[in-house]
């Protein structure tokens, strides 16, 4: 395993931790949600197994299995250690290197029997019953791939970290979706219903200051911007629906679970170790997984509160 400290200074090629992560804990007063008043909550089960800088976690509703992205590296290297491993939702490491030969793989989102991966700059297609890549989807220009949603309609959104852009990839053709300021930074996004949710980094400056982070909703039609959080997000990378109308979001920086209301309203749902990256949801169970990026590992939580 690296070294912590090692591992943040990799981290710096990401937009999770780009400028936020190592001034999120010295930003302004406010710039976080406060500290929960409960200890780290402990994991249904972890794996370490094969675990080499996992920044995704996915649950795939059609199989039923859980896919996870390995950097396998440096977050920006064109090294082809990257990779996706497969488990079971219990916890077993089913294939390790399920599909190899990627260069630093982060989100990931499934849709008619196909994984897609964000990898650098391309969307990568992976057949799930074969495990075999069908496809590479190269979008010019692109700097920075981070995480990617699928649409009913098929279309593909994708947040390019250092460009400030959502891609759409439509009939294999990328086209930009949405850029500029409104989405500083942006990582996880999420099609919910006619909107595309963004969580956007923002810029925090050293010392307090700068354009804080925030959770955006794009109308899909109109490109029309809301903000919905009411209060602080700290560093945000992972979203996915709570089943009553708001959101899950990870907190990279300081290892929060937040639940975001439909009015926008933030809660402190758990606190965990640190580096909690693009987490995936397993709503039937009430199941969190979540990727712990540069601990290298990958660990379960119950949320009882969200059992439908």
């Amino acid at each position: 395993m690296r070294k912590y400290g090692a591992m943040f200074r990799s981290l710096t090629l990401l937009l999770i931790v780009s400028t936020a992560i190592m001034s999120a804990q010295s930003a302004a007063p406010g710039s976080q949600p406060p500290a929960p008043a409960s200890p780290v909550a402990s994991a249904l089960w972890t794996v370490t197994e094969g675990m080499d800088s996992p920044e995704s976690v996915y649950f795939d509703p059609a199989s039923g299995l859980v896919f996870v992205s390995q950097i396998g590296g440096q977050a920006a290297d064109r090294d082809g250690n990257g990779r996706i491993s497969k488990l079971t939702v219990e916890g077993r490491v089913v294939a390790a290197d399920w599909v190899k030969g990627l260069n630093a793989p982060k989100g990931l989102r499934s849709r008619q029997g196909t994984l897609y991966a964000a990898d650098l700059d391309e969307i990568v297609a992976i057949d799930v019953a074969r495990g075999t890549i069908t496809s590479r989807i190269k979008i010019e220009g692109a700097q920075f791939l981070n995480d990617l949603a699928t649409a009913p309609d098929g279309a593909i959104y994708t947040s390019d970290s250092f460009a400030n852009r959502i891609y759409v990839v439509r009939d294999g053709k990328a086209s930009t979706f949405f850029e500029g300021d409104g989405i500083l930074l942006p990582n996880g996004v999420l099609v919910d219903g006619n909107r595309l949710i963004v969580a956007s980094d923002g810029r925090p400056a050293r010392g307090g200051g700068g354009t804080p982070a925030r959770l955006v909703a794009i109308d899909l039609a109109t490109k029309q911007l809301t903000q919905i959080n009411t209060a602080p997000i700290g560093t945000p990378d992972g979203i996915e629906r709570d089943g009553r109308g708001g959101y899950i979001v990870s907190d990279v920086a300081s290892g929060r679970i937040l639940q975001l209301s439909a009015s926008g309203d933030v809660k402190v749902l758990r606190q965990l170790a640190p580096q909690t990256a693009d987490i995936g949801f397993v709503p039937e169970k009430a199941l969190l997984l979540v990727p712990h990026l540069g601990l290298n590992r990958v660990s379960a939580y119950d949320l009882p509160e969200l059992k439908r």
